[in-house]
Parts: C-alpha cells; sequence; structure tokens
C-alpha cells in the first residue's frame, strides 16, 4: 500500500506542481529557535532552497546522524554521531567507507581516527591553496559578502570559464529543475 500512495503523491506532484502543504509541528523553545530558521530556508522555493534540501537529502538513508561526511572523486566516508563522552574526549559512534568494490562499517575508534587523519588532510589543502594564491599577503576580506553582487560576479566568472572551454554557448533560458524539462 505504500508503494501505491507514494505513486499518488508523485503523480499529484506532477499534476499540481504549485499545490502547497501546511506544515505543524510542537518544539522545544530552544530547539525551535535553533530549527525554525533551518526549516525556513529549506522550504524556500528557489535556487537556495534547492540546494539546501540536495545537500542534506541523504540524510534519510542513514540510521544514525552523519556529523561529518567527506567525499572523493568516487570515494565517501561518513563519520555517524551523535557523538559519544569517551572520558577526556568524545567519540564518534562509527563510520561507513563507500569506495568501489568497498563497503566497510567503522567502529569508533577508527572512524574518530579517519575522521581525524582526513581533517588534517583537508586543512593542509587549504593552506597549500592560501600559499600557492599568495592569499596571506592580501588584505583580509569581510566574512559577509553582498548576496546579489556576488551571485552576479560569480554568474559572469563562470560564463567567462564556459565561453573559453567551449567557445560561445547558444543562450539558453534558465529553468527551475523541480518543475522537470518542459517547464522553462
Amino acid at each position: 500500500m505504500l508503494i501505491f500512495h507514494r505513486t499518488l503523491d508523485r503523480l499529484a506532484d506532477s499534476l499540481w506542481t504549485g499545490r502547497k502543504v501546511t506544515l505543524r509541528f510542537t518544539a522545544d523553545y530552544r530547539t525551535a529557535c535553533v530549527a525554525l530558521p533551518l526549516i525556513k530556508k529549506l522550504l524556500a522555493d528557489s535556487e537556495d532552497g534547492e540546494t539546501y534540501r540536495c545537500s542534506i537529502a541523504h540524510w534519510h538513508l542513514n540510521e544514525r546522524p552523519p556529523l561529518h561526511i567527506h567525499r572523493g572523486e568516487v570515494s565517501t566516508v561518513r563519520i555517524d554521531g551523535p557523538l559519544q563522552n569517551a572520558g577526556t574526549s568524545y567519540l564518534p559512534l562509527g563510520g561507513l567507507i563507500e569506495s568501489p568494490g568497498v563497503t566497510a562499517h567503522l567502529d569508533p575508534v577508527e572512524a574518530d581516527r579517519l575522521d581525524r587523519r582526513m581533517q588534517k588532510a583537508v586543512e593542509r589543502a587549504i593552506r597549500d591553496w592560501i600559499i600557492e594564491h599568495d592569499l596571506y599577503d592580501q588584505p583580509r576580506a569581510l566574512r559577509e559578502i553582498d548576496r546579489h553582487k556576488a551571485d552576479q560576479a560569480a554568474r559572469a566568472v563562470i560564463a567567462q570559464w564556459v565561453a573559453k572551454q567551449f567557445g560561445e554557448p547558444e543562450p539558453v533560458p534558465p529553468s527551475d529543475s523541480r518543475k522537470g524539462p518542459d517547464h522553462a
């Protein structure tokens, strides 16, 4: 019966793309203060909302909440929470390695060791990038950005890169991936 309900939901989604659902929930005040801004971002009907939803889409596939997900070109390491008190520090509950031909579960100590090793590798890569691009010699930028200007500049850089790589592209109207290929 569950498959039938899912099929009906998908059919309804394709027929009534503008249908809205009202969500109601009760939460502890402190939890709500943190969760509500996240929920609003997840529900935004925009490119940002789509990006937020895609970034956590895998969460429901895992039995435990992921603390960190380290992605390579084809391999992934997931470190599972919640963190557990281990004397003077904390350890994850475990982890998972997925690579072509390999699926391996990690115990808490292995997961912690691999997570620390990967964090050190990321730190090295960041510092190498900083040195390669002489970022220490440049004035420190503000963390905040003017979103509109920054997005326009980023899109211009992408357009220049595409033109350099592939020649001048044919103009394509922007599309909304949530509405399918037939809806521009």
